[in-house]
């Protein structure tokens, strides 16, 4: 009996080392062993939007986030959320904020000939002096950047902002980018007053991003000389237009508006933040559809 059960421990152990040499020996069908991993990517709906929140430098700034809404009134909420401090700031880039305090919700919002409405809870107002212009700057801004949305009425709670209660600015009851963005003030006087919007360059690390700064001037001067020159005139912010350029020649007609620079650009880096700039400069400053610089067209955002 002992001889029996002795060999049949000798039988299964033989068969246990035949069967781990047959796995050691022949190649594993295990993919993990032989078969390269491939990471399958799977097409989404995201989409990048224009979005304006704070920088560093405590300037409303032009950038991009990705987003997936593609209906106005939802696409506007999701923006909303991610102008709001806590609201979605996964989605924030780094170096750039929220503005809006956090715990504010829309309690309402419809879209209809144009006309985004938006009704905000209270806690909207929960916000610091300094910040309660360049926070309607901030949404103003966003929200028409939304194709088809041209004007935002805000409400709070049901009736529509029509002072800042901290620095009673007095709002119009409907909010365009006239109202303007980053505001400076140059005037000597109430008489000839121009305003004319530029988006000037910053940079975080090695991405740049688009400054708008609404600028009030006296002077009958032509527009686009103006913000030109403006353009030219590197300050706190930079632009990467030369200091001896100038506008050749300029004609507005039928929602186009045509320039021409004195100054043709070869280095393509340069060229493609020169163009940006002029064009989101003439877009917002003369309100157009379309500005053809220097022989080549491209649409304004509307």
């Amino acid at each position: 009996m002992l001889k029996k059960i002795y060999m049949r421990k000798l039988y299964v152990s033989i068969l246990a080392i035949f069967a781990m040499l047959l796995i050691y020996l022949i190649p594993s069908s295990n993919p993990k062993l032989d078969i390269k991993e491939e990471l399958e990517y799977v097409s989404s709906d995201v989409m990048e939007a224009d979005v304006f929140l704070m920088d560093k430098d405590s300037y409303v700034a032009l950038t991009e986030v990705p987003v997936s809404e593609k209906d106005v009134v939802k696409r506007a909420l999701e923006l909303i959320k991610i102008l709001t401090v806590g609201g979605m700031d996964s989605k924030v880039p780094s170096g750039f904020s929220g503005i809006i305090p956090p715990n504010t919700e829309v309690l309402s919002a419809s879209f209809e000939d144009g006309i985004l409405k938006l009704d905000f809870s209270k806690e909207i107002l929960d916000i610091s002096k300094e910040l309660e212009e360049k926070m309607i700057e901030a949404i103003v801004y966003t929200m028409t950047s939304i194709e088809k949305v041209n004007k935002v009425i805000i409400y709070v709670e049901g009736d529509i902002l029509t002072k800042l209660p901290k620095t009673k600015i007095i709002l119009p009851g409907t909010l365009d980018r006239g109202f303007g963005i980053n505001k400076e003030f140059n005037l000597t006087s109430t008489k000839d007053i121009m305003d004319v919007t530029v988006y000037y360059i910053n940079q975080i690390n090695d991405s740049y991003y688009y400054v708008p700064v609404t600028k009030y001037l006296n002077g009958d001067n032509d527009k686009v000389s103006v913000m030109v020159e403006e353009l030219s005139n590197n300050t706190s912010l930079k632009s990467f237009l030369p200091s001896y350029t100038s506008a050749v020649s300029s004609k507005l007609e039928d929602s186009v508006i045509k320039i021409e620079l004195s100054n043709k650009e070869d280095n393509e880096f340069i060229k493609e933040k020169v163009d940006r700039t002029v064009l989101l400069s003439a877009c917002d400053s003369f309100d157009v559809d379309e500005v053809i610089l220097n022989g080549d067209s491209t649409k304004c955002k509307k």
